[in-house]
Order: structure tokens, then C-alpha cells, then sequence
């Protein structure tokens, strides 16, 4: 990437030319002048010098909050209930020592601190700077010597220093938090960007992809693109290299219509990681939540990383492709009273944090991560719904997965259903018409909530997991648990007037086993992280097929191979949304760590060298996500009914003994069955296309068999001249495929030990 002056005329803007290597050897140019990259005109972004000398000061506006262009300078709004005077901070450049002006707000509507200041461009950096009592026990931690982030600051600029200064309070001091430190933070804080959000979308709008055709992709930015051979070193890790041809032809390819985020708020480095020369990997640490991380960009030069997320979502949609954002409005990464004074700490904290209620010196912790945001506050309610409605009105987000999203439901102790979050989504006509998906729980009592979520939400099925993991390692007493997750775990979901598309089934997620240590470790290898061990689950239901680790011994890695193809069938054809772990489809290895949050390195990173094996993988998953994309029997809209629908000859579902008979209740109860069928009637849908016509599908048989032995299959036979031609089996490796045969109804179809087949219906002709 090359900085220049740009040689179109827009003056002092620079610009950077971001060379792409296109799929056929040639290259084309990203050009990131703001005008190139999204600007409508150079007119729009070739404003006057800021003219420092007449600084004028006017009263502006409580809304909106935030620093706001309007084409002829800046309105600044902030929003603080508890503090005495504000002052506003202008900085020169983000890693400024000091700031060049320093500006008392005067005017405050409703505990909104405004002031306009019509010399003020995009570009400039700012801050805050809250006056107010320092009273710990009492919940209060103004402190004027921290300058504060703007929660409202559409761009970051920098990196934190981590320096004791950056602390509200005398590190060491025997009275700990109860003591104030007055060293001026300003040198070590990142600092605030006001931008200008002209941007030339063109025809992009949210994609609206059904859920029902819906297959969800988790992936990190950094992890998933900082190896590829075909991205350009300088655009690895970045948002711009997530929008390059080798990446979407991967995910095209692959034939997921999704991609969800690992979190892209910007967020804070612990002091405790960096300290041990770790990192946030992850990200679930936020600290401004409508700011796209800085890491992410290949500059940061005039808050250019907004505009790179604004062109890597326009191409993915240009490609077919959602994007989904996995955020982190439960806590923020100032963690406990004993955390540094970043932002909202500062500015109001009584308001913005759950404090404990005799004691407010202290937080509520839900979240394991120190603190809790206060979401029965109006203005923190008010700051979750301007954030969520900013990504997809200006940044074209498709949807968003909620982590430990029992916490925005805790209305004073209890996950409540009926909590205000819920109520102000769903009247919003904006947020309500889109993919809301929650991962229903915390660390708090009663915060395990899976299936208990209201109509218009979707849920991380942690049962569909487990129960999967479960089943396919061995485990006696699951086939009744395996029919409720294969049919769309309506146990969960039906009651509260959900449909299928309710359940996100998983296998795997970024936190814990890959695909491929799932088959390949017993225990967890977690030293890396500097714990000792300690951290991440212990309870991985996973099975290493018999050793531990890596292995050259042919048996055990035939063995993981068929496992890993079990579960991704079993995932790809079970009914809900399906989401897939970036890198499971290509055997990505996190060498036996579950918890890699903290390990941005090749750990973590996917690896695009791939051995035979590896690709034999990825072209069975290709081959899974287009039969389930052919065939909606897979990928039901509404819930079975168990029953014959409109005259059909077979019931919707059927669940099958090895005999070829229907399951009894007797059978269900038995404790030692591994193996079972499931037949799924194609023309017994009972649903209508968007043309009102009637679904129509084949008859698939799925047959699963998780003992460690074989066991011949009867298939099933309910008239005369019935067929059943074998579609896939996980008990033959890819590029071994026996040839096409048809078997008739009443015989037995070898279903070897551990493996997964599909067959079609065919009516003899």
C-alpha cells in the first residue's frame, strides 16, 4: 500500500492505492482517497482548512449524540447525568501528548453536554475531559485528569499505552481505588475521529436472505485472512483483505450465504495479556461500539478504516454473501473497580454500570469480565439501539449475534423475557427486520436460557452441540435428545411460537475444540496461554479415536477423518440454521487449545496449505451445503407434525429401528441404541413457495450408527416398487465413491460402524 498525494485534485486528502491480486493473475487497484473509496464526490470531502485562530464556540445540539459533521462543522453531544462541567479535548494528531484546544461546554439539555464548533473538519481528534465527585463508595469516578473516549466516537484513532496514569487511582496506594490519581493520561489513550460518513453504496441494501436457505460462517478478520498466499501481504489481516477475490470465491465456492464477525467494535489489549506478550485475540472486550477496530484496517490515516468495513461489506453482498456482527454490549473492557478509567467509567458511572446496590464502590458481574452495563438505564438502552441501528443503516450489517445475551435481559436479578431490550427491538422498525441471533446465557444464576428467548430471535443451540458431540463419541442414552436437535429442537423453540430457523446448530465455535481437535485430543493443551493450564472448559465431550494428539497411525486418522465428515453431515442436514466454524471444512487445527483468545498467531490462524486429506474435506462440505441447498426437505420453514400431511403415503418423519421399523417408545428408552434412521417426506412439507405454490422434494432416508460396530440396515418399504438410491457415506473416503446402484425397499443397506449415509427415493419406472 502506497501513501500519495492524490493526484485527482482533492487537495491535502491522501490517498493509498491497495493492490489486489485478482483470481486470473491480473491486478486491480482499491483506491482509498476518501473519494475513491466511497466519498459521493471529491466536492464532498474537500472542505476548508480548520482555521484554529477563530475558533468559534456555539451552543449546538443534544441530538444526535456523538460528534456529528453537517457539512459546515461539528456538533458534539455527550451524554453524563452525574457530572458538574465538561470539558472537550481537540487534538492535532492521535498520539498528541497534550491537546491543542481545551473547550468548556456550557449548555446541557436533559444531562446532554453539547457544544458546535463551525472551524471543526473530519479528521480531527477529540476527547473528553468530565468534572465531577470522586466517591467510590458512593459510585461515583470523575476524575478531569483521565481524557475520555466519546461512547458515541464513529472512529478510533490509536492504541492504548498501558500506563499507570491511565488508572483513576494511586496504583499501590493502601486505600486502592478509594484513592485519586491526578497524572494526566492524554499521552496514552487513543483518541476520538470526527468522520465525514458520505460513502457511495450505490445499489447495496441488506441481502434479506432467508433463514431457511441460510448457512452461517464464523470468522475472524485477522485468523482467517493472515495466511492466504493469494492476498497481498499488506492486506492480510485487514477488512480490505476479507473483500478480496481469493476470500469470496472461498466462501462462494463453499456455498454459505453468511459470514458472522468474531466482534469488530473496537477494542481494548488487557494489560494482563500484553504484559505477557499475549493478546485480545478475540475482541470481546469493547470499549466503543460504533467504531470498527483499527487493527482490522490497513491505515487508520482520517478514520479510513471506516470507509475499507464499508467496501468489505459492499463486496460480500456484491457476492451473494451477509454479514453478521458478533457484539459485546454486555460489558465493556474497563473491567472491576480495580480497571483503568477509559471511557464510560469516567464520564458516568453510576449510570452506565450495574453496581451493587449497598455497596455501588463495587459492580455487578454477569459477564465473568468485571463489570455489567446498565441496561435498565434509559440513555444506555438509548446508546445499544443507536449502535445496532448505526451498523445497519450505515454500515449495511445484515445481523448480529448477541454474546452472553441473557445479560441484556436482567431486568433487576432474573432473565426476563419480557425485559425493555426485548420490548425496544421488537417495536423497532429497523432492528426487527434483522437476523437477531443470541448466545442465551451468562455467568450469572439462571442465566442458562437456550430456548427461552421471544418470537423474532434466534438462538446459539448449545443443546444441538453437546448433543451432537455426544452422540457421535459414543455416548448411550442420546437417540431421543439426537431426534429433538436432527427435527429442529421443537421442544425449544414451537412453544413460544418459533420456527426451525430458531435453532443455530453448531458442532464447533471459536471458543473451544476445532472441528479437528474435537477427533483428535481428550484433554486440552492451553499451556500457550500462560495459565498453567487452567483456563478454558474441561468438559470438551470430545473423543481422540484413540490417541491422543497427532498421529501417523493410518487407523486412527481414517477414524477422525469419518468422525469429522459425521458431524458436518450430521450438521449440514439437520433441520435449524447451520453454522460452520471458519476452517473446520479445511481440518483447521488449534494444536489441542480450546481457549485461544488470546493467541494471534498461527495458533489460531488458518492455514491455506492444504494436504490431500484436507481438500478431500472441503469438497464434502461444498457437496453437503449444495444438497441441502437443493433440497428443502432439509431445510424446513415449519416444524414436523409426525402425522400423514394432505393424503401422503408416508408421515412427514418417521424414525426407524435397524429392522426397518418405526420406533417405539420402548425403544427410545433403551439406553445401549446408537443406531437409528430418519425418513423425511418430500411431498409432505405442507408449505408454499414465495409464488404460493407448493414445496415439493425427495424422500431422503438418513441413517446414523455411532457403535463401534457395523449394523445391516432394513430400508424401509411402504409399497410395492420403492427404491432407495445411495447418495453419500461418511464410511467411504472421498475419491472412493462406490457406483451408483439402486436398492429396493426391505433390504439391507451395510451401514458401517460410526458412520452417517443418506439415500434418495426413487419409484421404480
Amino acid at each position: 500500500m502506497a501513501l500519495r498525494a492524490c493526484e485527482r485534485g482533492c487537495g491535502r486528502v491522501l490517498c493509498s492505492a491497495i493492490v489486489i491480486a485478482a483470481a486470473n493473475g491480473s491486478h486491480y487497484y482499491m483506491l482509498t482517497c476518501l473519494a475513491s473509496f466511497g466519498a459521493e464526490s471529491h466536492a464532498d470531502i474537500t472542505v476548508p482548512e480548520e482555521d484554529d485562530s477563530r475558533m468559534r464556540i456555539w451552543p449546538g445540539r443534544p441530538y444526535p449524540l456523538g460528534a456529528t459533521w453537517d457539512g459546515e462543522g461539528v456538533n458534539f453531544a455527550l451524554f453524563s447525568e452525574n457530572a458538574t462541567a465538561v470539558e472537550l479535548c481537540l487534538f492535532d494528531e492521535p498520539d498528541a501528548t497534550r491537546e491543542a484546544h481545551r473547550i468548556q461546554i456550557e449548555e446541557c439539555t436533559d444531562h446532554v453536554w453539547h457544544v458546535y464548533l463551525p472551524e471543526v473538519r473530519p479528521g480531527r481528534h477529540y476527547g473528553y475531559r468530565i468534572h465531577g465527585p470522586y466517591e467510590p463508595e458512593a459510585g461515583h469516578r470523575f476524575n478531569p485528569a483521565k481524557l475520555l473516549l466519546d461512547p458515541y466516537a464513529k472512529a478510533i484513532a490509536g492504541t492504548i499505552d498501558w500506563s499507570d496514569a491511565l488508572y483513576g487511582y494511586r496504583m499501590g496506594d493502601p486505600k486502592a481505588d478509594l484513592s485519586l490519581n491526578e497524572d494526566d493520561d492524554a499521552r496514552y489513550i487513543p483518541k476520538c475521529v470526527v468522520i465525514d460518513q458520505a460513502f457511495t453504496w450505490g445499489g447495496d441494501q441488506l441481502l434479506r436472505t432467508p433463514w431457511d436457505r441460510t448457512v452461517i460462517y464464523e470468522l475472524h478478520v485477522n485468523g482467517f485472512t493472515a495466511r492466504h498466499p493469494d492476498i497481498p501481504k499488506n492486506l492480510r489481516g485487514t477488512y480490505a483483505g476479507l473483500a478480496t477475490p481469493a476470500v469470496i470465491e472461498h466462501l462462494q465456492n463453499l456455498g454459505v450465504t453468511a459470514v458472522e464477525l468474531l466482534p469488530v467494535h473496537h477494542f481494548i489489549r488487557d494489560k494482563y495479556l500484553v504484559d505477557r506478550g499475549l493478546t485480545n485475540y478475540w475482541g470481546y472486550n469493547s470499549i466503543g461500539f460504533f467504531a470498527p477496530e483499527t487493527h482490522y484496517a490497513t491505515t487508520s490515516v482520517r478514520a479510513q478504516h471506516v470507509w475499507e468495513f464499508k467496501t468489505m461489506v459492499k463486496a460480500l453482498h456484491s457476492a451473494g454473501i451477509e454479514v453478521i456482527l458478533d457484539v459485546v454490549y454486555n460489558h465493556t473492557g474497563e473491567g472491576n473497580h480495580l480497571g483503568p478509567t477509559l471511557s464510560f467509567r469516567g464520564i458516568d458511572n453510576a449510570s452506565y454500570y450495574r453496581l451493587v446496590s449497598d455497596q455501588p464502590r463495587y459492580y455487578l458481574d454477569y459477564t465473568g469480565c468485571g463489570n455489567t452495563l446498565n441496561v435498565r438505564h434509559p440513555r444506555v438502552l438509548q446508546l445499544i439501539m443507536d449502535s445496532l441501528r448505526y451498523w445497519v443503516l450505515e454500515m449495511h450489517v445484515d445481523g448480529f449475534r448477541f454474546d452472553l445475551a441473557s445479560t441484556l435481559a436482567r431486568e433487576l436479578h432474573d432473565v426476563d423475557r419480557l425485559s425493555a431490550f426485548f420490548d425496544i427491538i421488537h417495536q423497532d422498525p429497523v432492528l426487527s427486520q434483522v437476523k437477531l441471533i443470541a448466545e442465551p446465557w451468562d455467568l450469572g444464576e439462571g442465566g442458562y436460557q437456550v430456548g427461552n428467548f421471544p418470537a423474532g430471535w434466534a438462538e446459539w443451540n448449545g443443546r444441538y452441540r453437546d448433543t451432537i458431540r455426544r452422540y457421535w463419541k459414543g455416548d448411550g442414552g442420546q437417540v431421543a435428545e439426537l431426534a429433538y436437535r436432527l427435527s429442529g429442537s421443537n421442544d425449544l423453540y414451537e412453544g413460544s411460537g418459533r420456527r426451525p430457523h430458531a435453532s443455530i446448530n453448531f458442532v464447533t465455535a471459536h471458543d473451544g475444540f476445532t472441528l479437528q481437535d474435537l477427533v483428535s485430543y481428550h484433554q486440552k493443551r492451553n499451556e500457550a496461554n500462560g495459565e498453567g493450564n487452567r483456563d478454558g472448559t474441561d468438559d470438551n465431550l470430545s473423543w481422540n479415536c484413540g490417541v491422543d494428539g497427532p498421529t501417523a497411525k493410518p487407523s486412527i486418522v481414517a477414524l477422525r477423518e469419518r468422525q469429522k465428515r459425521n458431524m458436518l453431515a450430521t450438521l449440514l442436514l439437520s433441520q435449524g440454521v447451520p453454522m460452520i466454524c471458519g476452517g473446520d471444512e479445511m481440518g483447521r487445527t488449534q494444536r489441542g487449545n480450546n481457549n485461544a483468545y488470546c493467541q494471534d498467531n498461527e495458533i489460531s490462524w488458518v492455514d491455506w496449505n492444504l494436504s490431500k486429506p484436507q481438500q478431500a474435506l472441503l469438497a464434502f462440505t461444498k457437496s453437503l451445503i449444495a444438497l441441502r441447498q437443493q433440497h428443502p426437505v432439509f431445510r424446513r420453514r415449519r416444524f414436523f407434525q409426525g402425522r400423514r400431511i394432505r393424503g401422503a403415503e408416508v408421515k412427514d418423519i418417521s424414525w426407524l429401528r435397524p429392522d426397518g421399523k418405526e420406533m417405539t417408545d420402548e425403544d427410545w428408552a433403551k439406553g445401549y441404541v446408537r443406531c437409528l434412521g430418519v425418513r423425511l417426506a418430500g411431498h409432505a412439507i405442507e408449505e408454499k413457495d414465495s409464488k404460493g405454490r407448493p414445496v415439493l422434494d425427495d424422500t431422503f432416508l438418513m441413517l446414523l450408527n455411532a457403535h463401534h460396530e457395523p449394523r445391516p440396515f432394513t430400508l424401509p418399504a411402504h409399497k410395492r416398487g420403492v427404491r432407495w438410491q445411495p447418495v453419500l457415506d461418511t464410511a467411504i473416503s472421498p475419491g472412493y465413491e462406490k457406483p451408483v446402484t439402486l436398492m429396493k425397499g426391505g433390504f439391507q443397506y451395510d451401514l458401517e460402524a460410526r458412520s452417517l449415509a443418506v439415500l434418495r427415493l426413487r419409484q421404480k419406472s
